[in-house]
């Protein structure tokens, strides 16, 4: 068993649903975790598919919430967007983007494949100072309130197995297969370094 304790990412578009419902279920269970986006703004959804409601990273969800509430408090309410922002809001302050951090993970769970080739290319790209390894994972995830929540389930279930392992850098490609069989979800998995 790993006696320190594992440092984790979730990285979605936006950093508003998958991986804030991810960072919540995985808070709770007590890990080190951090959630972010990568897209260069926000987008949320807007009263027709092509006019989304679009804020800078540096927009609070708290503010987020306050202006979809004064431009249709029932249409977001029902659509489910308030509540999302509400949970956001009770974990941290405000989105952040996965490129402007610098901190050292362990882990990095990415919610589609296209996010986890960006994860992958931005950790490549940057100098290696240390040489640590991060192992980066995908999980697809659909961007809907259930899918999200089962899924932050799994995340969970995966880090803690990765949590009780003796040698994560050993075992961490038998886990994902256990998990793979036992859930029927197919993960992509790679090692860059720090």
């Amino acid at each position: 068993m790993s006696l320190s304790p594992l440092r984790v990412a979730v990285v979605c578009w936006n950093n508003q649903n998958q991986s804030m419902e991810a960072h919540r279920v995985l808070n709770k269970r007590g890990f080190s975790v951090q959630s972010f986006g990568i897209t260069p703004h926000v987008k949320l959804p807007g009263p027709a598919p092509n006019k989304p409601n679009v804020y800078d990273f540096k927009t609070t969800y708290d503010e987020m919430y306050n202006d979809l509430i004064t431009k249709d408090k029932e249409f977001y309410t029902q659509n489910g967007v308030l509540y999302m922002l509400d949970r956001n809001k009770s974990i941290k302050l405000r989105p952040e983007r996965s490129q402007d951090c610098k901190d050292v993970f362990d882990l990095i769970i990415t919610c589609e494949e296209r996010i986890y080739d960006q994860v992958v290319e931005d950790l490549n790209s940057r100098e290696q100072e240390t040489c640590q390894p991060v192992h980066v994972v995908n999980m697809d995830i659909r961007d809907n309130q259930e899918d999200a929540i089962i899924r932050a389930f799994l995340i969970c279930e995966l880090c803690q197995c990765i949590q009780r392992s003796e040698d994560m850098e050993n075992e961490i490609d038998q886990l994902l297969q256990k998990l793979e069989k036992k859930r029927g979800q197919a993960f992509l998995h790679t090692v860059c370094f720090y």
